[in-house]
């Protein structure tokens, strides 16, 4: 559920924040950002909207694709996710905004990104878009891109895990959790930032 009657349709967040929409692979995460943010999908670095920076960690792969084919695929997945982390980080280091998509969800990456957030004085927000296993499956054939089977039960355990903290009311490392599912997504029609909105100190809901 949004969290604003007055803003239906929107999710507010502070000037400066780094956003981080993830959920499983195949929850249509990037089909959300394409959706708002006007992109087609052949990117190879990040777009700015305004003050925003969009930040899909499939423009680090097309950044690199074709130019590491001599490398071992956990070599190539580490370049891609370094370049990534550095877009982020030279976006806050400017003082835009950023909403990213990423995949994965381990606790680890978590506390990066909100290390990350906090040395560029900024906070990190969860937007989670919550997809059942099935559902996400049919996404990646959609989009002809499937994750193999062990590879998708990792996400899965670490997705449930986080899942599960999130609506115990423990957002953390991050500041603020929202959960949305397909449907709130196929309504959302912003993320919009703006000054003195802290969804933290005015007492919003860890997760909706």
């Amino acid at each position: 559920m949004l969290d604003d009657p007055a803003c239906a349709g929107a999710v507010r967040y502070p000037p400066g924040s780094l956003v981080i929409l993830t959920g499983l692979p195949g929850a249509g995460k990037t089909t959300l950002l394409r959706r708002l943010y006007g992109l087609d999908g052949a990117e190879s670095a990040p777009v700015a909207r305004g003050t925003v920076v969009v930040i899909d960690s499939y423009q680090s792969k097309q950044h690199w694709a074709g130019r590491l084919g001599w490398a071992p695929q956990p070599v190539r997945r580490a370049v891609v996710f370094a370049t990534h982390l550095a877009r982020i980080s030279r976006a806050l280091s400017s003082g835009h905004a950023v909403v990213a998509h990423n995949r994965g969800c381990a606790p680890s990456v978590l506390r990066g990104f909100d290390r990350l957030a906090r040395w560029h004085g900024s906070r990190l927000h969860l937007l989670l878009l919550d997809t059942p296993p099935g559902t996400a499956l049919a996404g990646q054939h959609e989009r002809g891109r499937v994750v193999a089977a062990r590879t998708f039960a990792r996400h899965r355990r670490r997705w449930e895990g986080l899942m599960a903290r999130v609506m115990s009311g423990d957002p953390s490392p991050a500041a603020v959790a929202r959960v949305i599912d397909r449907n709130a997504a196929a309504l959302l029609e912003a993320i919009v930032f703006e000054p003195g909105h802290d969804p933290v100190r005015e007492g919003f809901p860890i997760t909706e």
